[in-house]
């Protein structure tokens, strides 16, 4: 492979991430059920238990992922990205025919496959970028998941404040945005998203280590804007435009590390780099001396000589699984029941948070949605190079980043649960900041202990947690908790005011989060030899290259 066609291949590497960010930007519509549930709550004359029923019809669209997932190994990423557009532009659209009262209320049933509609669509836009992108900087996952899961974590609030700046929180524009921007956005990402043949050389490590340097700034400024605006508010109509205008030139500017790219690759200056062969991460990072060769060589003779047998034994943690392997280890389902603690109970608060914001007497929520958006994404850059550079210097398991976030949001609860002035705002923090370790730090365990070859399955079947824990922690735990406090209301809804209504809530999802805390301690400690592996061969490398 040719100097100038390495530079442009990583060129389009880049512009390719660029989309890629943009993607996750517009793709957390997930989790703004809030800023509009009220409005569905009040035309339809719903109970919290049916509202919150519709909120799980929402995420259960995250369960039909799995197709998703298949299509991943079978389709181009194109044409995955393009049928997450089209079924979040109808899901979405839908919605808000019904919130601006176009069209009549449809039936609570027809509600909810619209719900799941909106719902699944992000699951094809989550997977086309993330397995691509994955597979095109395998030795940065954790930065990779860290600044993609960070701009799904702040796409609430862009939504949340792009909405309040422009349209004065009004719920059927803010559908409208839903429906149309992603849709928007994933044609262009159409262009430009897809795998690249890899290099191995330190040239393209310590390039790869610069640009993700460059994308989190970006990616902080960012968030510290929203956050900036969040705090500071106004009502000024230049002021909200000039802050919509700001926006949109931050999100853009991430166009300048491949726009650099492209102009290195027509200077030919570059570095000579092997193409890198898709292989488990323990061996594909090890740099074998002519010794290690030869002995591996006589390992496999040795081997085919005395049995055929070994070559059918289950794979190590660590090295390639298929789904059926993976799902038939005790590690496998250590990381999904810990993850479902984790996800489950932040879905609960996002979903419910228009409630509980005004259970504890405040009436504009947004700001708390803004806030755990924020936070989340604070949660997923930071974990996600946080937990990278201590593998790097000490071989530390990801799974305690897990472990810390667990036992962090069981406080963020027990502060909830006593309803002290100002809990809600910790309380958002707190949640945002742990989910967002969560779904930063888990997306890279699953690729270290079972490999890359059947990842957009495999990321699949953990993302099935979104809905299982949102049906478990909010549409029963939640639903039926509040209905039993709440107050009947004139038309078949009903309200709840005081720290009572959710205060067994916070309890039990409390609990739940210490369970996740002890299972992923117990994760952390039954792999440790793999991380030691990885450590190990990153040391060597390291080694090898300095020798030569």
């Amino acid at each position: 492979m040719g100097i100038h066609e390495n530079y442009t291949f990583s060129a389009w590497k880049w512009l390719g991430f660029v989309s890629a960010v943009w993607v996750q930007t517009i793709s957390g519509n997930n989790y703004t059920f809030s800023n509009y549930s009220d409005a569905i709550k009040t035309l339809m004359n719903l109970t919290q238990l049916q509202l919150n029923n519709l909120s799980v019809a929402k995420d259960v669209g995250k369960a039909f992922g799995l197709l998703a997932g298949l299509a991943s190994d079978r389709l181009p990423t194109p044409v995955i990205l393009l049928i997450g557009a089209i079924e979040g532009f109808i899901g979405y659209g839908a919605q808000w025919l019904v919130v601006s009262q176009k069209i009549q209320p449809l039936s609570y049933w027809q509600m909810c496959i619209f719900m799941c509609m909106g719902g699944n669509s992000t699951t094809w836009m989550n997977t086309a970028v993330l397995v691509t992108c994955i597979r095109n900087f395998r030795r940065n996952r954790g930065p990779v998941s860290g600044i993609l899961k960070g701009y799904v974590g702040l796409s609430t609030a862009i939504f949340t404040d792009l909405c309040s700046a422009l349209f004065s929180d009004d719920p059927a524009k803010f559908l409208i945005m839903l429906a149309v921007i992603p849709f928007a956005v994933c044609l262009s990402a159409i262009f430009f998203l897809r795998e690249i043949p890899q290099t191995t050389s330190v040239a393209a490590e310590k390039e790869e280590t610069r640009y993700f340097a460059i994308f989190n700034s970006v990616a902080i400024v960012v968030a510290v804007y929203l956050l900036a605006y969040d705090l500071i508010g106004s009502s000024n109509q230049v002021i909200q435009l000039v802050f919509a205008v700001i926006l949109l030139i931050l999100l853009a500017s991430p166009l300048a590390v491949p726009v650099y790219s492209f102009i290195n690759s027509w200077r030919l200056v570059g570095f000579e780099a092997d193409t890198e062969r898709q292989e488990p991460l323990l061996k594909e990072e090890t740099t074998s001396t002519t010794a290690e060769v030869v002995s591996k060589q006589t390992e496999v003779s040795a081997a085919a000589a005395t049995t055929v047998v070994v070559e059918k034994t289950r794979p190590v943690i660590g090295d390639e699984h298929t789904i059926m392997e993976a799902m038939q280890t005790l590690d496998f389902w250590v990381l999904f029941v810990s993850f479902l603690c984790g996800v489950g109970t932040g879905m609960a608060v996002m979903n419910n948070m228009a409630q509980i914001g005004l259970a504890l007497g405040h009436a504009d929520v947004s700001m708390f949605i803004s806030l755990t958006s924020i936070w989340g994404f604070f949660g997923r850059i930071i974990s996600g190079s946080v937990s990278e550079y201590f593998l790097k210097k000490a071989g530390t398991p990801r799974p305690l980043w897990n472990a810390a976030s667990q036992i962090l949001m069981a406080v963020g609860f027990l502060l909830m649960t006593l309803a002290v002035p100002g809990c809600l705002y910790i309380g958002s923090i707190v949640v945002g900041l742990c989910y967002g370790v969560r779904l930063a730090v888990t997306v890279p365990v699953a690729s270290e202990l079972f490999g890359l070859k059947y990842y957009g399955l495999l990321y699949n079947i953990l993302i099935l947690n979104l809905p299982i824990g949102s049906f478990l922690f909010s549409g029963l735990l939640a639903g039926y908790l509040y209905d039993a406090q709440a107050t009947p209301t004139p038309g078949g809804g009903n309200t709840c005011v005081g720290a009572h209504c959710y205060g067994l809530v916070f309890i039990v999802m409390a609990i739940a989060s210490i369970v996740g805390f002890g299972l992923d301690v117990f994760l952390a400690v039954r792999t440790k030899n793999v991380y030691t592996k990885i450590f190990n061969s990153r040391k060597l490398k390291k080694s090898s290259t300095a020798s030569k």
